[in-house]
């Protein structure tokens, strides 16, 4: 029987990824990487549908296209040569949009100037020279690097830059600059967009990265209507759902109370937490009435929701562009969903085996595992797999220890490198 039948005969479940810039992506590679070794009966590589939303969007459309979150670990967040996706690409300044809107900047100023001066005292200097936001360029950084690594990662093997040719469902949702709708790529009428586009459109937060054109129509983060859009894959029938929300307020009052953190007032750090804190409050309290919202219109449908405590000061104060921090929060998020795990499993146990998945409890009762363990075990294999599929994850999972060693081994000394090759 092949393994789109088996797909078909089981409960079909979805996974939706919200957003949260590079720090949400780590979040999501760790709450995977947990959730992977811990239910046993899913595999993150075959669900059903797939949905991602700016950040979320590069973890959605790699699961999709069969990549582990043990081998997103290497590729976006572990040290060395591994990391290919290093936090400098996204900070690539945006030389072509600050060139165009600067060669605007005659016309404009033009403009405004012959303006004031046929009509000095009805409009005033402001109003005549407002016309110069025009060349305030839409973006600071450029993703055209992030797009060349994307495209280079998914012509790789057997994955794939065209929705049309994935064997799973992929969505990815941004918003339509224009007419302020959300679009979802991925589905008809949008499927002929190539995947690292759209990942780009849905990843474009305005100020950060300028809007994406696509056939003509400037796209931006996909953020900016709902958090999750998990009604995307709802509206796909599936009877479980899994989503992830990196962003949730931090309540530093009561971290301060209970000893993890120094400082009770987020106004003490300035600006940027403001704005960070003003910005996540605004998305959680959004995405809480969606959910409610989701139970009474989809009943029959079990939902998931992991996101960080909102007393995790990790999360809110990680510096992602330091690898130390972004290997402690992933890890953080790893244990931290494993606890989650362990302490609700007399309610989650029933509840994922009405869709053939097993809560490995006795996995969960190690306080002490490392993420490292995670990384090294093979992928949990799915329980419908087929013998070939379970040979080939397997010699997948041979190769990547290889590759490893390798990688190690040529960067110890010749002495330790013979040693450890003995």
């Amino acid at each position: 029987m092949s393994g789109r039948a088996h797909r078909s005969a089981r409960p079909r479940v979805g996974l939706a990824l919200a957003g949260g810039g590079p720090l949400g992506g780590i979040y999501e590679v760790g709450v995977l990487l947990a959730l992977a070794e811990s239910l046993e009966g899913l595999d993150v590589n075959e669900l059903d549908v797939y949905v991602g939303v700016s950040s979320g969007g590069f973890v959605a459309a790699a699961l999709a296209n069969g990549i582990s979150p043990a081998q997103m670990y290497r590729l976006f967040i572990d040290d060395g040569a591994d990391a290919a996706l290093v936090p400098a690409l996204f900070l690539r300044p945006a030389f072509g949009e600050f060139a165009r809107r600067a060669l605007s900047v005659p016309r404009v100023f033009a403009g405004a100037a012959l303006d004031f001066l046929r009509r000095p005292f009805r409009h005033g200097a402001l109003a005549s020279f407002a016309a110069l936001g025009r060349a305030v360029p839409t973006g600071l950084f450029d993703q055209r690097a992030i797009d060349a690594f994307l495209v280079r990662l998914f012509a790789a093997g057997r994955r794939s830059n065209d929705f049309r040719t994935l064997e799973r469902k992929l969505f990815l949702v941004a918003t339509n600059l224009d007419s302020g709708k959300a679009v979802t790529f991925g589905e008809p009428g949008f499927d002929h967009v190539p995947i690292h586009k759209a990942i780009a459109a849905s990843a474009a937060l305005p100020g950060l990265f300028p809007p994406v054109e696509i056939d003509g129509e400037h796209y931006v983060d996909g953020a900016l209507n709902k958090t999750l859009h998990a009604s995307v894959a709802l509206d796909q029938g599936v009877g479980l759902l899994i989503c992830i929300n990196p962003l949730v307020p931090f309540d530093a009052s009561s971290a301060a109370r209970r000893g993890k953190l120094t400082v009770e007032k987020i106004n003490h750090g300035g600006l940027p937490l403001v704005l960070a804190q003003t910005f996540r409050a605004i998305i959680h309290s959004r995405m809480k009435v969606g959910m409610e919202k989701y139970c009474r219109q989809y009943p029959h449908a079990d939902i998931l929701l992991f996101e960080p405590d909102r007393e995790d000061a990790d999360m809110f104060f990680a510096n992602i562009f330091s690898y130390s921090d972004r290997r402690r929060l992933c890890e953080a998020a790893y244990h931290k969903t494993r606890q989650r795990l362990f302490a609700q499993r007399d309610s989650l146990g029933p509840l994922l085996a009405r869709h053939g998945i097993r809560l490995t409890v006795e996995r969960l009762r190690e306080p002490l595992r490392s993420i490292r363990a995670a990384l090294l075990d093979p992928r949990p294999l799915s329980i419908h797999a087929p013998a070939v599929r379970t040979a080939a994850r397997d010699l997948a999972y041979t190769l990547d220890l290889l590759e490893r060693w390798l990688h190690r081994s040529r960067r110890l000394p010749r002495g330790v490198r013979a040693a450890a090759a003995r």
